[in-house]
């Protein structure tokens, strides 16, 4: 049995249709898109983000039958990320229409499927040994039955799974009770600064950081900050800020699901938290350099750009 840490995603796979736009249409209006890609998203990002460098990655959740569900298979085969819980035959995989404006902020509609049909019996299959990591958005503890279902499977993981917390844009509608537990389980909460300042309830990054690294004897905080990169708070100590790179902004969709993936992935390779944070935060830079969600680059890419910046 190999000892390499892997990483477990419970974030959803779904089918992105992205449609870069001039300006979102007004109700009952009509727009035409400038450009458009239809590509997997959704936890597909992080995950694939994470394969490109170097870590071993499976996907704990359902896929279904289906054209969405046939792409998504074929994006995780393409990563070698392992899909070992059983397909559901009756339901194709769910789809994200993103709308991308001129200064690259989106706009999301979804459209769940297969992916909202996982169950305790599926996650009790995955061999989760110690030191791998569990990766776990908002979007998993906030919907009743799925998120006690993935609340009571991480109550009764080992301690030495490192699990990390992304709560996500619609942090304000998990329920109170929901987030507690999550946190107190939690290693790693990888935020953005909205969602870090909002938890914390104070508006400094850094004093938010260094204040949430507190609330257990396990808990560290990344917290994303766009162009100044992000803030990191090891457990009960004063954050730091890890500065970000200059880039190119193209498209935002998909730049915190890479972040989190080579954060994740460089701490799982032994580096040091701040040093993750400073490969993550290039990572990010190139990614929304590009079009599209699944934009992560390869380590050598990433090495690369270190480099010449």
């Amino acid at each position: 049995m190999s000892d390499t840490p892997r990483l477990f995603c419970l974030d959803t796979v779904l089918v992105d249709v992205v449609l870069k736009v001039a300006a979102l249409p007004e109700r009952a209006g009509d727009t035409v898109a400038q450009e458009q890609l239809i590509t997997t998203g959704g936890g597909f990002n992080a995950m694939s983000a994470a394969a490109r460098h170097g870590l071993g990655v499976v996907y704990a959740g359902r896929l279904g039958e289906g054209p969405f569900a046939s792409m998504a298979e074929a994006s995780l085969k393409g990563e070698r990320i392992a899909t070992p819980i059983e397909r559901n035959s009756n339901l194709d995989t769910g789809i994200c229409v993103v709308l991308v404006e001129p200064d690259a902020e989106r706009s999301f509609v979804s459209s769940r499927g297969a992916e909202d049909t996982l169950r305790a019996a599926d996650l009790m299959t995955l061999d989760v040994r110690k030191g791998d990591y569990v990766l776990v958005s908002g979007y998993n503890v906030m919907y009743p039955g799925a998120a006690d279902v993935v609340l009571a499977w991480l109550a009764q993981l080992p301690g030495e799974v490192v699990v990390a917390f992304d709560p996500a844009t619609r942090m304000v509608d998990i329920p109170a009770a929901n987030l507690e537990t999550m946190l107190a389980r939690t290693d790693w909460l990888i935020c953005n600064a909205t969602e870090g300042v909002r938890l914390a309830k104070t508006p400094d990054v850094v004093e938010g950081a260094s204040q949430l690294a507190t609330m257990s004897d396990r808990l560290n905080v990344l917290i994303r900050n766009g162009e100044k990169g992000c803030v990191v708070a090891t457990n009960h100590r004063v954050a730091s800020i890890v500065d970000g790179f200059r880039t190119n902004v193209v498209d935002l969709n998909g730049a915190g699901d890479v972040h989190n993936g080579v954060f994740l992935a460089e701490l799982a390779e032994g580096q040091s938290p701040y040093d993750a944070a400073r490969w993550a935060n290039a990572a990010a830079a190139i990614s929304i350099s590009r079009f599209g969600p699944a934009s992560g680059p390869t380590r050598d890419e990433v090495a690369a750009f270190i480099t010449n910046d």
